[in-house]
């Protein structure tokens, strides 16, 4: 296994925050006007884990099966298997989503599998959390708070970019 210093991460006397806690979502809704065409629930406390490797590597593929039992996904898509997805974001990078409280058992997991391999697994859970939208009106809503074209020949379901949304990096 690698060399690397652990550190106590989640000290149990602190509770965990979304980074958008003080924004008052749970204050906000049902206050919305009904019919609108969009609901968004966040989907907060979930491990966030960058993943840096070489997709070309056979090891390396193997190992991240290994760990997680998912093959790396191919550009601008992401598979997932239950709770759990892996987002291509570039030719060597991944972000996966985890269940809450076991970012750090699976990172130990990447780390075992990926042995002696040049990789990166980096937890970035306390930074960023996930938006779910739904209803008819949530490609006008991406239309107006996104520069990226997502028409649905451009943008079908599936699809995973990177882009700004209303001022903030998604």
């Amino acid at each position: 296994m690698s060399n690397v210093n652990v550190y106590k991460q989640r000290p149990a006397e602190i509770a965990g925050q979304s980074p958008l806690h003080h924004a008052g979502l749970h204050e906000l809704a049902g206050k919305g006007r009904k019919g609108a065409g969009v609901t968004l629930r966040e989907k907060k406390l979930l491990g966030h884990l960058v993943l840096r490797g070489d997709a070309d590597d056979a090891e390396f593929a193997g190992g991240v099966h290994k760990a997680l039992g998912l093959e790396l996904p191919v550009a601008l898509t992401l598979v997932a298997n239950g709770d759990t997805s892996l987002q291509w974001l570039g030719p060597d990078e991944w972000l996966l989503i985890v269940p809450g409280g076991s970012e750090l058992e699976v990172e130990r997991k990447l780390r075992e599998a990926l042995d002696g391999q040049h990789i990166s697994v980096v937890n970035v859970s306390g930074g960023q959390t996930l938006l779910e939208l739904r209803g008819p009106k949530v490609r006008e809503l991406l239309m107006k708070s996104s520069s990226y074209d997502v028409h649905p020949n451009n943008f079908p379901v599936g699809k995973a970019v990177g882009t700004v949304f209303a001022k903030s990096q998604l």
